[in-house]
């Protein structure tokens, strides 16, 4: 059943961080994670069994979301820019990250210019990875996520992992707000894990946002369904002549401007905190 009260609770939590300015933390009350250990996590699917597992978690996956869809408990309401995003290669992908139904809509959004046989890969927390049991733990498992890790060998793996993936031509979708406020519509000051990724690797940044507006469709908990608006900005190119931090600063600059206009273009109104 729906806990409706611990919903409030989060609401009010990110109310207060707000307040604080402290916008990267987690307000959802989730376990403490169990460390993943060193070659635990098969990031490039070497294994025939962790392709198999794979494509059944992406079905589930698919199935999962594509019936909140017809129930109308998704609603994606239009897509912006997508036909100015021109990257064939590896290109790691930004989102405002609000509802766990948001990196499903980003996938089906920009699976249009998607290679072949080429999927959308999701950096995750660790706690995602190790914590949850039945039909979500296979998602979050195999449905192509990529999990950060508290233990620094296992980290080897994921970085291992994540320069293969993009040298292939894929795109990771990394959220840099860091934590997922529930239907929080303004875009948060970032973190810089995801540019250095894009600096170090020398690929684009292609950033995602997604405004929202209240539809008339109630949710489990009584609030609103949100009405999606997929916005794709601008992509953000690493310069030649700077060095990989001074790239990396810059393109989070950038993708935070290019967000705050989108939201103000959506909106109507300036950002204030």
């Amino acid at each position: 059943m729906p806990d409706t009260e611990k919903r409030k609770r989060i609401v009010a939590r990110i109310a207060q961080y707000e307040k604080e300015g402290r916008f990267n933390e987690d307000v959802e009350e989730d376990d403490p994670p169990i460390p993943i250990k060193p070659g635990e996590v098969d990031y490039t699917n070497k294994k025939l069994s962790s392709r198999m597992k794979t494509s059944f978690a992406n079905f589930l996956g698919k199935t999962f979301f594509e019936n909140m869809i017809r129930k109308g408990q998704l609603i994606i309401k239009e897509v912006h820019g997508l036909d100015s995003v021109n990257v064939s290669g590896g290109a790691i992908v930004t989102c405002n990250h609000f509802h766990l139904s948001d990196n499903y809509v980003v996938y089906k959004t920009i699976k249009p210019i998607l290679r072949k046989h080429h999927y959308l890969y999701k950096v995750i927390k660790e706690s995602n990875y190790t914590n949850f049991k039945g039909p979500v733990r296979i998602m979050m498992r195999h449905a192509n996520t990529l999990p950060l890790c508290s233990n620094v060998s296992a980290m080897k793996d994921f970085f291992a992992g994540m320069e293969t993936l993009l040298a292939r031509g894929e795109k990771i979708l990394i959220y840099p707000e860091q934590a997922m406020w529930f239907n929080y519509r303004k875009p948060r000051p970032l973190k810089p894990g995801a540019f250095r990724f894009a600096a170090k690797y020398n690929v684009p940044v292609i950033p995602v946002f997604i405004g929202m507006k209240d539809s008339d469709v109630l949710d489990d908990e009584g609030y609103s369904v949100q009405e999606l608006y997929v916005h794709y900005l601008p992509v953000i190119y690493p310069e030649d002549g700077l060095s990989a931090k001074e790239n990396a600063d810059a393109m989070m600059k950038k993708n935070y401007a290019l967000w705050v206009e989108a939201y103000e273009s959506f909106y109507g109104e300036k950002l204030t905190y």
